[in-house]
């Protein structure tokens, strides 16, 4: 249209011309019509007009016209020679660049598009290049799926929780997780770390409350992070959340500050307690099996005194009494003629102690 527009307008300029009557001014020139000089003029034919002398007039290209052939020279002829305006150009390169920055998207190999039409959800878009609608029709929202975000409970200060047995205990932890479903965290829950954080704390308290001190703080804190992730999972798939937990790791696990040292002393009274019951069942042990060999040697002695009573009463009787006259400083003979007593300990001490002096000079 802006061609037609462009042509009409050239086309009334040229008609302006005819001031003189319908076929043109009036008067004829020596090169107006076709049948020369004098003859009659075509009316149909262009108008013509000599050039002034010197070749330059009133009908040479101005400085605009001069200035707008060297910038289409130095730009190669890009600017418009047809009559349309510039502002037309600059239009259509800013809609060209409109789309291409708010229709072409570039998806990173971590990343998943939600493509939006309309405001609404229409599609999900996987690693590479994604096309939708130019803004404001359509937009993506890029989520990173594959990245692992960590919350800290709590953020700071206690975080005290009532166990089974009626105690208080200083819980802190961390949980780590992920997006698992993009087009369900984008758009079913508002805050989505609020509620992971608030699904963590009704988790862990609902874990706690069924445990012993004993086992909040001790052994027990490995089964309790595995109950709180199923827990925490389960009710964010009731919420249609889109994140998947990866874990729940309990990082200090203690009485609170203000009976800390009251729970040493109770603690330390415990490993006595403890250490006490230890060595009594240690004393047991040896005691037990102590009783057990001697049963089993008198077994083996009973065996014997079967066989032989006569040759087993008697050794019996030379061992008890050489264990009972060992460390006695008398000697007993049952010899007829021989004197009942005889001091042979005091004699080999005093042989001793006479050896000794004798020995003494020469060393």
């Amino acid at each position: 249209m802006i061609r037609i527009f462009g042509r009409g307008a050239r086309d009334g300029a040229s008609l302006s011309d005819n001031r003189g009557g319908p076929w043109g001014p009036g008067g004829g020139g020596d090169d107006d019509g076709a049948g020369g000089e004098g003859g009659p003029r075509n009316p149909w034919g262009p108008r013509r007009r000599k050039p002034p002398p010197g070749g330059s007039g009133g009908g040479g290209p101005g400085p605009f016209d001069e200035l707008l052939r060297k910038g289409r020279e130095r730009f190669g002829g890009g600017f418009p020679r047809d009559g349309r305006p510039y502002w037309l150009y600059g239009l259509i390169v800013f809609l060209l660049l409109w789309m291409m920055f708010t229709s072409v998207w570039m998806i990173g190999p971590q990343e998943r598009g939600v493509l939006m039409t309309f405001g609404r959800y229409s599609g999900t878009i996987g690693p590479g290049i994604g096309f939708s609608l130019p803004a404001p029709f359509g937009r993506v929202i890029k989520l990173d799926v594959q990245g692992i975000r960590t919350i800290q409970i709590p953020a700071s200060g206690e975080n005290l929780i009532l166990t089974g047995d009626q105690n208080v205990i200083d819980l802190a932890y961390s949980v780590r997780w992920n997006i698992k479903t993009p087009e369900l965290f984008a758009f079913q829950i508002a805050d989505p770390e609020a509620t992971i954080r608030d699904a963590a704390e009704s988790a862990m308290r609902a874990a706690v409350a069924r445990v012993t001190l004993d086992d909040a703080i001790g052994a027990g804190r490995a089964d309790i992070a595995q109950r709180v992730q199923q827990s925490m999972q389960q009710m964010l798939d009731d919420y249609h959340a889109g994140v998947q937990v990866q874990g729940v790791a309990i990082n200090q696990s203690g009485p609170p500050e203000a009976v800390n040292q009251a729970f040493l002393e109770v603690s330390a009274a415990q490993q006595r307690a403890q250490s006490a019951i230890n060595n009594a069942r240690s004393y047991a042990l040896q005691t037990t099996a102590r009783a057990q060999g001697e049963a089993a040697a008198f077994d083996r002695v009973y065996v014997q005194y079967r066989a032989a009573p006569a040759v087993t009463r008697r050794r019996m009787y030379y061992e008890t009494m050489e264990t009972v006259l060992q460390h006695v400083d008398t000697t007993i003979v049952e010899t007829p003629g021989v004197t009942p007593y005889l001091a042979l300990p005091d004699i080999q001490r005093r042989g001793r102690v006479q050896v000794q002096a004798e020995g003494a000079p020469a060393q």
